[in-house]
């Protein structure tokens, strides 16, 4: 069907790295700091030819061919920029019916871009890189913006643990405290028939209150066996 249709006219859209370059226009209306491109050394179209930063990642792919990707930073007119690319490999023997010889293309093709570029490709061969370029503020402002709201969230979290940690001892061990307190100046004062502290749990504070209870027990037998011994 595809070859049947290149014989009648040659349409662009077949192309990958027209279709792809079609579809990152319409992305880059909602991310315009990113750019993409699929720079080839020996390109159909003049469009995708590599500049020579570009080609330079196309060459290292050619003389490290396992590699599947490199991450840099390059320097720019408007500052530093960070890129990231992928190689281009003639994987499918289907792209030498077009990129093989001028003999095998499609007329259509050579009548669109004529003969002298985009041939001579091999199986196997890596032609070009995808790469994606974005200025180095891009990243940095969202490493920024990133550290201020973990910094936020730590800060919440300290916050909301201090929070808990101050209701946790003002029912623990404050509130029971001060019941002790009261309950020791009012013994203190003579009133030995006060109600014994209500003592629930095993922590320390549970203890100190069944200490307490047993002190006002005691202190209030002993005074109760003086009082008969006087009597």
């Amino acid at each position: 069907m595809l070859a049947l249709q290149q014989k009648r006219a040659f349409r662009p859209q077949t192309v990958p790295a027209y279709s792809a370059r079609k579809y990152i226009e319409q992305l880059q209306k909602k991310y315009p700091d990113y750019s993409y491109r699929e720079a080839t050394l020996n390109p159909t179209n003049p469009v995708d030819r590599a500049t020579a930063w570009e080609a330079d990642i196309v060459n290292w792919y050619r003389n490290n061919n396992e590699e599947k990707e490199l991450i840099g930073v390059r320097s720019t007119a408007t500052g530093p920029a960070m890129y990231l690319s992928r190689p281009i490999k003639i994987t499918n023997p289907a792209c030498l019916t077009c990129h093989g010889a001028p003999s095998t293309a499609p007329p259509t093709m050579i009548d669109s871009y004529g003969s002298a570029n985009g041939f001579g490709w091999k199986q196997g061969e890596v032609v070009g890189a995808q790469i994606v370029t974005v200025p180095m503020s891009v990243p940095l402002e969202r490493a920024k913006n990133t550290f201020f709201v973990f910094i936020g969230a730590l800060v919440v979290v300290f916050l909301l643990v201090a929070i808990l940690l101050n209701i946790m001892l003002e029912f623990v061990i404050i509130r029971p405290v001060k019941v002790m307190s009261r309950k020791a100046s009012e013994i203190s004062m003579g009133a030995l028939n006060v109600a014994e502290l209500e003592v629930s749990g095993k922590d320390e504070i549970a203890q100190l209150g069944r200490s307490f209870n047993r002190m006002h027990r005691s202190l209030a037998n002993a005074v109760k066996m003086l009082d008969e011994t006087d009597s």
